[in-house]
Formats: structure tokens, C-alpha cells, sequence
């Protein structure tokens, strides 16, 4: 090798003095090297996750009003104006009440259960029948047993059906179709 003059200095001389580094464990980071595995063992989390977010997207950028997302309600129109009150799609929110009613037939009470969908139907005495509620919900069957008068059931319908079957009940004898 050659001598290089004591004038002459090489590139980055000007460099301090190397030193040597100690010696330490890698670094790793927890769980990160195995995540992509984790995730594939566990595909059906992954799949669903996927899913709820594309959900959610084409929920929050998908077409509708423009300027608005869909399913979110429109600003609300001042107070004491007409359509306050309304709800968004125009629809009217219908309160349901749970009405009480005797069917004549005590064994047609005995097919019902909780839950079922009945149509009930008016009898006058003069023979004209007529349907004073449609879809109503039977909630409950008190266990008062059946009379010479017909059985309980007890329906969850419309406010203005209630009036109705409470009507229809003092004058005619009501009946009851499955849905």
C-alpha cells in the first residue's frame, strides 16, 4: 500500500474516528410478522369484516337526495310548520294497542297461537259479515277458558281498528280467519 503524504489527507478524513457498535437483539414487533396468517386462519371474521365496511361505504356514498346519504333524515323543517311532524319517507307511524276481543267460536281460539297473523270478521244478525281488522297480531290467549259466549284473544292492531273492533264487538259476533 502507499504512503500517502502527511499534506495529503483522504476523502473524509475530517470524519471522527470509527468506533465499534455493540452488539443487541433484533427489534421485532409483536404480531406483525404473523397477522397475514392469523387472518387467513380466521376467514369467515375476515370475510364479515369485509363486508359490514362495504356495507357501510355504499350506505354513506350511495345514490340518493343530491348532497345527502341515504338513510339519514332530511334537515328538519321549522318548528309549527305542516310537515314537522311527518316523517321522512311519508309514511305515518301507526301506534299499535293491544285490544281484547271475544270470538264466538271458543274452538277456533284453540288453533290460535302467540305471534299468528288473524283477519277478523263481523257477523251481523241479519247475516251481513263484514272484516273490521286485517293483520292483526294475536299477543296473548288468557286461559279464562271458553264460555257459551265464545273465548278471549287478545290482538295488537291499529288505534282506529281498536275502535272499530270494540264497536263491532257489542253489536255482532266477531270470527277470526288465519293468515
Amino acid at each position: 500500500m502507499a504512503q500517502l503524504s502527511p499534506l495529503v489527507r483522504p476523502p473524509g478524513a475530517d470524519a471522527p474516528p470509527t468506533c465499534e457498535v455493540p452488539h443487541f437483539a433484533p427489534v421485532r414487533v409483536r404480531g406483525g410478522r404473523y397477522r397475514l396468517r392469523r387472518l387467513a386462519r380466521h376467514r369467515r371474521r375476515a370475510v364479515a369484516a369485509g363486508l359490514a365496511m362495504t356495507a357501510a361505504a355504499l350506505v354513506a356514498a350511495g345514490p340518493g337526495e343530491a348532497g345527502s346519504a341515504r338513510g339519514h333524515p332530511a334537515s328538519a323543517p321549522p318548528a309549527g310548520s305542516a310537515t314537522a311532524s311527518a316523517p321522512v319517507r311519508g309514511q305515518r307511524a301507526v301506534e299499535t294497542v293491544t285490544a281484547p276481543v271475544r270470538i264466538a267460536d271458543g274452538a277456533t281460539v284453540g288453533l290460535l297461537r302467540p305471534g299468528d297473523r288473524v283477519d277478523v270478521v263481523a257477523a251481523d244478525s241479519g247475516g251481513e259479515a263484514r272484516v273490521v281488522a286485517t293483520r292483526a297480531r294475536v299477543t296473548e290467549i288468557p286461559d279464562v277458558g271458553a264460555t257459551g259466549t265464545g273465548a278471549l284473544v287478545v290482538l295488537s292492531v291499529p288505534r282506529a281498528a281498536a275502535a272499530r273492533l270494540a264497536g263491532a264487538g257489542a253489536t255482532s259476533r266477531l270470527a277470526v280467519t288465519l293468515r
